[in-house]
């Protein structure tokens, strides 16, 4: 009954001070609502480069040529393909066709398939005013597997399309759209790419399903979007300047422990690059790669967070400022409760409730408004928002704690004051 009537005392108490109370508020509202946007957000690009990546295949294994002593391409970090300098790998410090063969043969038990691939730079596939921007990418069977590419007509590059050199391609449902406005099937129709020097035609073998990177740049439309055009890696490495490989990704199979099998990978590889003495292979799994940018990711919300919680040391400061108003102005009231035999822990809770409520109600308000702001924030960035039930109940929990905190010294200069002295305070 006695925390009922402090409760009652304490809203009318807001009530008849509306502004002051919402002005005294603003810093708990500002402080949860940024920590609940802030962290709504980050969960929201965690998640959605998680999934991306996921996309890519959380079994893969990426081999990658580097030159050594180059800190980069350890475990959990991109490789840096080219070294920390400059100069570009000779053809026999990369691994050749026969060299991935052997590979393959040597963990037969364990690899799924491999995947093969050779950019030869951009492109433009043109037929009158017809166009679509492409990136040509020689690749191999496996590589629809590697990179889950979905197709959606006809089939992908086949090994006997690499042995033949065919000139064939898998275009994505975006150029098929661009090239080919109203006719659902295009398998067997010829198209045109401009490159830098040539013009070549391919035969289009299959369609597969474009799906933009959350994490892309942005295009004008979607008919200057860029997609990628495959064709057999073997017509890819026949312009190329390098008949090896620098690098190529290996799915283990469903029951192999990846981490294992990438330090196996690893010691094979250093066997057959022990006599080399500027270059050497290593190896990269996605899973340690999706885990170490998943915690940085995780890791810079909270700071910026934290950063953010700093507003709620100032809204309870400013808390504790407007008590302390309150107790001024409330003299001659506590006088008169003291006097009627008000004991000095009633008057210390009439006034700590006062406080908490106070931040209770801005926690509320900061929590509906943070809620609101993470959705707007993870929509204006394409990503799913992703809500922390435990950073909401914490908010609530912090707000509660800074009421009970910031109240405590004004709650208790009220209690001490003396009676007759506070009788006649005017």
């Amino acid at each position: 009954m006695f925390l009922k009537e402090n409760i009652a005392l304490a809203m009318a108490g807001l009530r008849a001070n509306k502004m002051r109370s919402l002005l005294t508020m603003l810093g708990i509202i500002i402080g949860i609502s940024s920590v609940i946007a802030i962290v709504t957000v980050g969960n929201s690009l965690t998640a959605s480069f998680k999934t991306t990546m996921e996309g890519f295949g959380a079994s893969n294994i990426i081999v990658f040529v580097r030159e050594k002593g180059d800190s980069m391409g350890s475990e959990g970090g991109p490789p840096s393909f080219t070294g920390s300098s400059a100069v570009m790998p000779e053809e026999s410090d990369l691994l050749s066709y026969e060299q991935i063969r052997d590979f393959e043969d040597y963990f037969k038990d364990r690899i799924n398939t491999i995947g093969l691939s050779q950019s030869t730079g951009s492109a433009k596939v043109q037929d009158g005013h017809l166009y679509a921007n492409v990136s040509i990418n020689g690749t191999n069977e496996g590589y629809q597997y590697t990179s889950n590419v979905k197709m959606l007509q006809g089939r992908y590059i086949s090994d006997s399309d690499m042995k033949g050199s065919r000139r064939v391609a898998v275009v994505s449902d975006q150029l098929a759209a661009n090239m080919f406005p109203g006719q659902p099937e295009v398998i067997g129709r010829e198209i045109k790419v401009y490159g830098a020097e040539t013009i070549d035609t391919y035969s289009i073998i299959g369609v597969y399903k474009y799906e933009a990177s959350a994490f892309g740049p942005p295009t004008a439309s979607d008919r200057d979007t860029r997609t990628e055009l495959f064709i057999p890696v073997s017509v890819a490495k026949a312009t190329s300047s390098n008949k090896n490989y620098q690098s190529f990704t290996v799915t283990a199979k469903i029951d192999v422990d990846t981490a294992k099998f990438t330090e196996d990978i690893e010691a094979y590889l250093n066997k057959l690059y022990v006599n080399n003495i500027k270059w050497e292979a290593g190896a990269m799994n996605m899973e340690s790669t999706i885990s170490t940018m998943t915690d940085f990711l995780n890791n810079l919300s909270i700071a910026v967070a934290v950063i953010a919680a700093i507003s709620l040391l100032v809204g309870g400061i400013g808390v504790m400022n407007i008590m302390l108003v309150s107790v001024t102005e409330r003299t001659r009231e506590i006088g008169t409760r003291k006097a009627l035999g008000a004991r000095n822990a009633y008057i210390r809770i009439q006034f700590i409730v006062e406080s908490v409520i106070i931040c209770a109600i801005g926690g509320v308000i900061g929590i509906v408004l943070g809620l609101i702001m993470g959705a707007i924030g993870s929509s204006l960035l394409d990503t799913e928002p992703v809500f922390s039930l435990s950073i909401i109940l914490t908010s609530v929990s912090f707000s509660m704690a800074i009421g009970v905190f910031f109240g405590y010294y004004p709650a208790g200069k009220a209690a001490k004051l003396d009676p007759i002295e506070a009788l006649r305070y005017e």
